[in-house]
């Protein structure tokens, strides 16, 4: 009996999905709810669990395949997976080297015979050698007829041996500028073509279109996080214990923004037609780094949320998305963004805006600098911010009062938190 593996219901909005992995092949066997095949949308993996136990019996839509909720993917033969082993030929113990009665010869005569065979052999491995230097045939291991007449002459007349050298026209021939290259010590140029998975497609099309539609430019500032530093020094330990989650510096950032979006609603509307959208609410997108390219989750309500609230939403946003497990629902919608470079060195940058939200934050990475403090040169830890923004409806000073106002959040984030 054979089951049908089919491609699960998709999520909304999304059409089709790409036959990323499978993780069988033909002639496998299979466990129940075992992951069987990987299939990529725009956005997250899914897993397609194998539904019954068996035999994968055969595969439908190969690797790079398109497909669309309910089509057929593979079959699986219910039962176990037959042990296959290669048999051979049952010879009686003989044994092809084994030589027959009429086979046998004197001893003296067969030691001559070998001599005589290896001086014969050496003879003509040194008069095929020495035609081989003379034809250049060394330098073509042989294969004379793959090498235009220049290319044989370069070759002979530097004592070259084509294998070791690499070869770059078509089917495989080497040119002339392959010797050239050789012969001034380039080395290998090795290049790799690799298609763009969806997500990568997508993300491609969306940063595209948000430099299409959107008149974005970019505001900057620097925060002083020495108040910050010191109240996660002071109470890291006590929190992580009480919340089992780490206190880290996006959860301020979060609050900051929260604060400030509060007093610049602009910033935190978005554009729908001739229409300004202006949202009560403030679900802020995270950006997260994972091998398949940068995830945005959102943190719903993110201004009613506490700092631990923050920081284990925020950690377990970014343990699904690294591992492909995390929810499509996760990642759409939000209203302001916040992207952080710094964990990677960035010192500036100028963030892309997430189409449809109007603008976005970046952080970076915290230098000691020396800096003028009531008319004192003191070195506290800096970070430069910047704001990036769409100019069709925040206006510069809109931009700038923003950075300000999460900048004085961050410098006194006791007066934050107590919310004074």
């Amino acid at each position: 009996m054979s089951t049908e593996v089919k491609v699960p219901t998709l999520p909304e909005s999304v059409a089709d999905a790409t036959v990323a992995k499978w993780h069988k092949k033909p002639g496998d066997s299979v466990r129940r709810d075992e992951s069987l095949v990987d299939l990529e949308t725009d956005k997250v993996v899914l897993e397609v669990p194998a539904p019954a136990d068996g035999v994968l019996e055969s595969i439908d839509a190969e690797e790079g395949a398109t497909v669309n909720a309910e089509q057929l993917l593979g079959k699986i033969k219910e039962g176990k997976a037959a042990d296959t082993e290669d048999s051979k030929p049952d010879t009686g113990g003989a044994s092809d080297e084994k030589s027959s009665p009429d086979s046998k010869s004197a001893p003296g005569k067969d030691k001559v015979g070998d001599e005589k065979g290896k001086g014969d052999k050496d003879k003509s491995s040194k008069d095929e050698d020495d035609s081989n230097k003379r034809s250049g045939s060394k330098a073509d291991g042989g294969d004379d007829h793959k090498l235009a007449p220049s290319v044989r002459k370069l070759v002979a007349e530097n004592d070259l041996d084509a294998a070791r050298i690499d070869a770059s026209g078509r089917g495989g021939r080497i040119t002339k500028g392959d010797v050239l290259k050789h012969l001034s010590g380039g080395g290998a140029r090795p290049e790799e073509r690799v298609k763009m998975s969806r997500l990568r497609q997508r993300i491609s099309e969306r940063m595209k279109e948000a430099q299409n539609t959107a008149a974005i430019l970019t505001s900057f500032n620097e925060v002083d996080l020495h108040q910050v530093m010191q109240l996660r020094e002071r109470y890291k330990d006590a929190f992580q214990k009480r919340h089992d989650v780490k206190l880290g510096f996006m959860s301020f950032f979060v609050k900051a923004c929260c604060e400030a979006l509060d007093k610049h609603p602009v910033v935190n509307a978005s554009v729908d037609g001739e229409e300004i959208v202006y949202h009560g609410y403030h679900d802020v997108g995270i950006a997260v780094s994972t091998d398949r390219g940068l995830m945005v989750p959102i943190l719903r309500n993110a201004g009613q949320l506490g700092l631990a609230e923050i920081e284990a939403q925020i950690a377990d946003f970014a343990a699904q998305a690294r591992a492909g497990k995390i929810k499509l629902e996760d990642l759409q919608g939000g209203t302001f963004s916040i992207t952080n470079g710094g964990v990677f060195g960035s010192l500036l940058s100028t963030p892309l805006l997430n189409p449809p939200q109007s603008a976005i934050l970046g952080m970076h990475t915290i230098k000691q600098r020396p800096v003028a403090i009531d008319g004192e040169i003191v070195v506290r830890p800096m970070m430069y911010i910047a704001l990036s923004y769409d100019h069709r409806i925040v206006d510069g000073k809109d931009a700038v009062q923003f950075l300000v106002s999460v900048k004085e959040a961050l410098e006194d984030p006791a007066r934050m938190l107590l919310g004074l």
